[in-house]
């Protein structure tokens, strides 16, 4: 195995599980640490954690080192104002690129979803990527190659982490599939002022939702 794949095959195992809060938000990642429990070099090792820190999911502290970053109230709402922004923009471009083959994969993806939500009560639609890969899905069509590296690196797996340890008390799976079913068929008529519409409705729900859940948690704060 290459140093490079060594490095790429780390950074996968760092991100899930930083997502899934093995490492929880603002604990500090000790490269000595890493580099004995993975009997791999630092030069593989600083590779690993550059790709990670570059997805924004760790940052550097000045005299604390890295650390796993800490998603507050402003940084999430920045975020879904940017992913409303721009995943509007992209299925508006998906429209005009989006191949009959694509729409067949996420009708098929979004009859997954449904027999998920009933069998498991909505956990699986979010915490096995569920919502992600149909909105993944929908960003790769639009065929733009800037804003698939926005939307599915750079804040892929920072929404995958906070939506993976949220309480799931604002989670709402079964509107939340109604909502992409309409989506999808304003995707099928290739209507793109109404997709980018229900695109930008559907964010901006779940942006009010973690509002009014981190406004909850703060409340309930001693």
């Amino acid at each position: 195995m290459t140093e490079l794949t060594k490095s790429e095959n780390l950074a996968e195992l760092l991100i899930e599980a930083i997502v899934c809060g093995e490492y929880p938000a603002g604990s500090k990642i000790s490269e000595a640490e890493l580099a004995l429990s993975f009997n791999m070099s630092r030069g593989p090792l600083r590779e690993a954690l550059m790709k990670i820190e570059s997805l924004g999911l760790i940052e550097r502290i000045p005299h604390v080192g890295a650390r796993v970053v800490l998603l507050n109230r402003n940084k999430l709402l920045e975020i879904y104002s940017v992913r409303e922004a721009l995943e509007g923009m992209a299925i508006n471009l998906a429209c005009k690129h989006i191949t009959d083959q694509e729409i067949e994969a996420l009708s098929l993806l979004l009859k997954q979803h449904e027999q998920y939500i009933t069998q498991v009560d909505g956990a699986s639609y979010f915490h096995q990527h569920g919502d992600f890969d149909f909105h993944y899905q929908i960003i790769k069509a639009s065929r733009n190659n800037k804003l698939i590296h926005l939307l599915c690196h750079e804040l892929y797996h920072l929404l995958r982490m906070y939506r993976y340890q949220s309480p799931r008390s604002h989670s709402r799976p079964e509107t939340a599939l109604n909502e992409h079913k309409h989506i999808l068929m304003a995707l099928t008529e290739r209507d793109s002022e109404l997709a980018e519409m229900l695109m930008r409705r559907h964010i901006k729900h779940s942006r009010d939702l973690i509002e009014k859940q981190l406004d909850i948690n703060q409340e309930l704060q001693p």
